[in-house]
Formats: C-alpha cells, sequence, structure tokens
C-alpha cells in the first residue's frame, strides 16, 4: 500500500507566504488520498487563521492552534494529531516541487535503515542578492542545501534542515521530537540538530534525495548584515546547548569556557575594525563581526547554564512530546 504522509507546516504572521506554500503541496503528483497537510498556527497575530480557514474546504487540510510561541512546539503539537507513517516537515516560506513528497518516500523503501530524508533546497531570491550574499551564504546560513542531483545514504544527517525533512514516524516519537529552539525570543535548545542527533543515537540512517526539490523564498531582510549576525548569535546559542547536553560540564568548567568565549569575541571584534578599515568589501570583515556575535552568546548561554538550575533542566530534557 502506498505509505501514508502527514506534512506538517508551522505559521506564525505569514499570511502572504503561506498562501503559496499550502498551494504546492496540494498540487503534488503523490496519491491524493494519501497524504494529509496540517497546518500549525504557532499564535499568529496577523490574518494567517483566515488564510488558514480558506484551505480548510480540502479534505485532507486541517489545523492546529499551538500558543507557545516557538517553531518546534507547532511542529511537535502537529505530530501528535498526524496520522502519516511518515512525517514531513517544511515552513511557510517554502515552495514544492511537484514530484517533491513522491520522490523522498521512494528512499525510505528503498532502504529500510533510513530514518530521516531530505533533498534539495534551493534560493528563491524576492529581489537579487548582493554579491556577497550570493558567494557566500548561499549554504547553510540560509537553510540551502544543494549536493548534486544523486541520492546518497549516510549515518550523518547530511545538512538536514526542518524546511525540508521527512522521517519515519516511529522514529520520531521514539527521539521525544525536536528540541525547542526560539520560543518568544528566548533560545532553549538546538531544533532539528538535537533530533538529528537523538536519530542518530537510534541507529537511524539519514539520506539525501537530490530529485526531491524545494525553493526557499527569500525576502531582502536576510540579505543583509544584521541578518547574517543574528543567524550566528542563534547558532552560538544552539552550540552551547547541544554541547551540554553531550558533556554535562560542571560550573568551573562552564565558567572557563565562558571566559573563553568572551575572548574569542573580542578577537572578532578586533579583527573586524582592523578589516574594516583596511578591505571593507572583504567577505572576512563580515564573517569577524557575525563571529563576535557567535561567541558573545555562547558565552552568555554558559552563563544561564551556570545561574539557572531550570536551563540546566530545560538542557538535559530529553522527550518534548510529553508537554
Amino acid at each position: 500500500m502506498t505509505p501514508f504522509i502527514s506534512v506538517i507546516i508551522p505559521t506564525f504572521n505569514r499570511e502572504k507566504m503561506l498562501s503559496i506554500t499550502i498551494d504546492s503541496f496540494l498540487n503534488q503528483s503523490y496519491q491524493k488520498d494519501r497524504y494529509e497537510i496540517i497546518i500549525a498556527n504557532n499564535n499568529s497575530t496577523d490574518k494567517t487563521q483566515e488564510v488558514i480557514n480558506g484551505y480548510l474546504k480540502y479534505g485532507n487540510v486541517k489545523t492546529i492552534f499551538e500558543p507557545r510561541q516557538g517553531v518546534h512546539y507547532a511542529r511537535n503539537s502537529a505530530a501528535k494529531i498526524s496520522q502519516g507513517d511518515y512525517l514531513y516537515y517544511t515552513d511557510d516560506d517554502m515552495i514544492a516541487d511537484e514530484n517533491l513528497l513522491k520522490n523522498l518516500v521512494q528512499v525510505f523503501l528503498d532502504n529500510p535503515n533510513v530514518a530521516s530524508a531530505t533533498g534539495k533546497v534551493l534560493p528563491k531570491w524576492e529581489i537579487e542578492p548582493p554579491q556577497w550574499v550570493r558567494t557566500n551564504l548561499n549554504n547553510g546560513w540560509l537553510s540551502l542545501n544543494d549536493l548534486g542531483t544523486d541520492t546518497i545514504i549516510s549515518d550523518k544527517d547530511i545538512g538536514v534542515y526542518s524546511c525540508h525533512q521527512m522521517v519515519k514516524r516511529e522514529i520520531f516519537f521514539r527521539t521525544g521530537g525536536f528540541n525547542p529552539e526560539n520560543t518568544a525570543g528566548e533560545w532553549i535548545g538546538d531544533g532539528e540538530t538535537g533530533l538529528n542527533i537523538k536519530i542518530k543515537e537510534l541507529k537511524g540512517m539519514f539520506a539525501y534525495v537530490g530529485v526531491s526539490i524545494i525553493w526557499h523564498m527569500i525576502p531582502p531582510s536576510r540579505m543583509t548584515q544584521e541578518y547574517f549576525n543574528k543567524r550566528a548569535g542563534n547558532q552560538g546559542n544552539c552550540d552551547s546547548y547541544t554541547d551540554y547536553k553531550k558533556h554535562r560540564y560542571n560550573k568551573i568548567k562552564l565558567f572557563k569556557r565562558s571566559i573563553r568565549f568572551c575572548k574569542d569575541a573580542f578577537c572578532s571584534y578586533i579583527n573586524y575594525i582592523i578589516r574594516f578599515y583596511k578591505i571593507k568589501r572583504n567577505f572576512s570583515v563580515r564573517l569577524y563581526k557575525a563571529c563576535a556575535f557567535y561567541y558573545i552568546n555562547r558565552a552568555k548561554y554558559n552563563l544561564k547554564l551556570i545561574f539557572s538550575k531550570r536551563w540546566r533542566n530545560l538542557a538535559l530534557k530529553y522527550n518534548w512530546l510529553d508537554d
């Protein structure tokens, strides 16, 4: 029998983009009665719910409201009402190729050890990007992934992002779900990074399917130094969470690491200043500035772990599906 797939789309205040994403999944070549679309409204304050309501006339579209701010809360809650043998995760600013689901699910059928699969994530620039963005950020910095047209199977996650990720249902629930990242401005965990670590611990394999394609709509606001700084800073939070979860450093080691990260942040910013006045157009100038945000957030996260028992308990929590 053709596997049943649950397409899960979390959304927050994206009333203009959301319909484009939903339409692309309604128009899949996959057997129409073998997939559902779950739209998880993550406490939107614009007309997102009105947009969602317009799609509920379709028999395979349903919705859930998740009041806790944080995309991974929405993803986890949607999984709990899903019916799929496979859970497919995407975002509300994506455009799916019509054969995306058909091509992606096939790798699971051909390779029983595959637990999670992704594919090609290409940019759809809203405006022509600056050259430094096209040259240097056309990659994981913007959740883009292009490893060619072949299928690759590995015990590593192969650049899996939750904007284009299919997971076996049974494996997903055994992992305890996504570790929430940004929750109403407060960064807790490592999202799909943590999920993929837990999948790996369960001996699951990862696949990249080059013919399963999705496009990421990238607005001008993501083509700036400010966004690059923010993205690097968020990565600092994520990495400190992952690091602590793995090593469980005591408070002394956490403090020493915080000091080291502060030094790294200072050095990165000094390098930024020096190079700014010497070679203004060189990407290394932008990278040093972003790295300063990365290191300072690593230091701040470690300090939270030192002084907050609640924060340490959150960092060590495994199952986020019981909430």
